[in-house]
């Protein structure tokens, strides 16, 4: 039945009458589904009730909290608290708060128009400006996949004494197991990633019980402080903590992985979609949270307390953490949780890579052959840095990749609150007032806090 038969129009359709993925809001119409070989592989039946929807669509929201507890966290939240004890936990909540509302803003955008972040960006803006982002996501993904390098490099070092130079070239390996899991399922995948959150979250639960932090002054660290604004090595492991807990390429990776679910496509179907998917990455996120919180909380109160704020490299958490604890296990509980992360890191970022790519430049490539040259570009870094400066030089190259991503961060962040807000692009699923307004003032904050290190560090503020 046509519209004119109706009297209504595509932008307001009964809530069960089937939607097309609108078209009329942007630059170029839809070309190709995302991450295509996994697009509507998990069905959601409609008979299912409430906690079945729930577990049905539970999964990408733990992919994208694998980016928010990286090697890369690691290191900016042993190294501030380290330095400044429990003060920047008020950053790690806020960051984590922004993480929730920017992932539920990207499980909109992929539930609502049928793209991904990457080619919303390709369909909206001219084909220089897309390019020009993809090149700087790409740098992004880049430094992600450095501090993955590094992380995993460390772990095996520490777990096994391989050589850095070495635990840096078998990384390259992971290729493989991404492969095999991406073949056997989408499920699987986010099944082995939810086990290693797992590993590494009771790996730091018993860290907290063995350093009995004083929990008056963790709740003190919760509330924000001006000096971190007015102290310039402060800022700079703040930005590097905002950096690797809102990673840009999560915000492309989540709105591509929430339209694995096969959902019905009618704007209740949409709606309750996006729902159990804001549910999913809220919960995922919280549990990043606490992961990233603790990492800090340890540090400062084994490190700080004891007047090690010099302690800012992992291998240095790793070998004090057992003699200042007097808790022999602590330190390989530490180096195992260490590696999960790395290994779960290098799962989330093959996607990301691929989507990525695809996305922005409409062009297909094995994922095992982009998985590798964007390892490779990684790999001669942390080769090259572990070689000549080694264990010192691959913890400053773990930070500064972190704050890379924070730079990079609001060139995803404004389009994807852009586009969100448009009606024409979101139909019924466009940010709400109430949403829309919190959402500019993080992206606000994000640019100018950005904007604040790049002067601190031209104008050599940061040593």
């Amino acid at each position: 039945m046509s519209d004119m038969d109706t009297g209504k129009n595509d932008m307001e359709p009964e809530k069960n009458e089937a939607v097309k993925t609108p078209d009329e809001g942007w630059r170029h119409a839809r070309t190709g589904l995302s991450l295509a070989e996994a697009h509507s592989s998990v069905k959601v039946p409609k008979s299912y009730g409430f906690w079945r929807k729930l577990l049905a669509f539970s999964g990408p929201g733990y992919l994208v909290a694998v980016g928010y507890m990286d090697p890369g966290n690691w290191a900016t939240d042993i190294a501030g608290g380290a330095q400044f004890g429990y003060t920047l936990l008020s950053v790690i909540a806020l960051s984590s708060v922004m993480a929730v509302l920017l992932q539920t803003l990207c499980a909109r955008l992929g539930i609502a128009t049928g793209r991904d972040l990457a080619q919303a960006c390709r369909d909206h803006y001219s084909k220089p400006v897309s390019v020009a982002l993809w090149i700087l996501c790409e740098v992004a993904i880049c430094a992600c996949d450095l501090a993955e390098v590094i992380g995993t490099a460390i772990a095996l070092n520490l777990l096994f004494g391989i050589p850095l130079v070495w635990g840096v070239c078998l990384t390259a390996l992971d290729v493989v197991l991404v492969l095999w899991l991406a073949h056997k399922g989408f499920r699987l995948l986010e099944a082995v990633v939810v086990s290693l959150m797992l590993v590494i979250a009771m790996c730091f639960g018993l860290e907290l019980i063995f350093s009995k932090p004083d929990m008056g002054e963790v709740a003190a660290g919760l509330a924000p402080s001006v000096e971190i604004i007015r102290n310039p090595a402060m800022l700079y492991v703040a930005i590097g903590i905002l950096g690797a807990t809102v990673m840009p390429h999560n915000l492309y990776l989540h709105s591509s992985i929430v339209q694995t679910r096969k959902y019905e496509q009618t704007w209740g179907g949409k709606k309750e979609a996006a729902k159990f998917a804001t549910i999913d990455s809220t919960v995922a996120l919280f549990l990043a949270f606490f992961i990233n919180a603790a990492i800090l909380i340890v540090a400062g109160a084994v490190f700080h307390k004891q007047g090690r704020t010099d302690v800012g490299e992992i291998q240095d958490a790793y070998l004090l953490l057992s003699p200042m604890l007097g808790v022999g296990v602590a330190g390989t509980l530490f180096a195992l949780a260490l590696l999960a992360s790395g290994q779960n890191s290098t799962l989330t970022g093959t996607l990301a890579g691929q989507i990525v790519m695809e996305g922005f430049l409409n062009i297909r490539m094995r994922p095992w052959l982009r998985r590798l040259i964007t390892r490779l570009i990684a790999i001669v870094p942390a080769v090259i840095c572990a070689a000549v400066y080694g264990e010192s030089g691959t913890a400053k190259l773990l930070v500064f990749s972190q704050v890379i991503l924070s730079l990079q961060l609001p060139f995803a962040v404004i389009p994807l609150v852009m586009f969100t807000s448009e009606k024409k692009k979101m139909g019924d699923l466009v940010t709400p007032a109430w949403l829309r307004v919190p959402a500019w003032v993080v992206t606000a904050a994000i640019v100018v806090l950005n904007a604040k290190l790049l002067y601190d560090v031209v104008m050599g503020a940061h040593s």
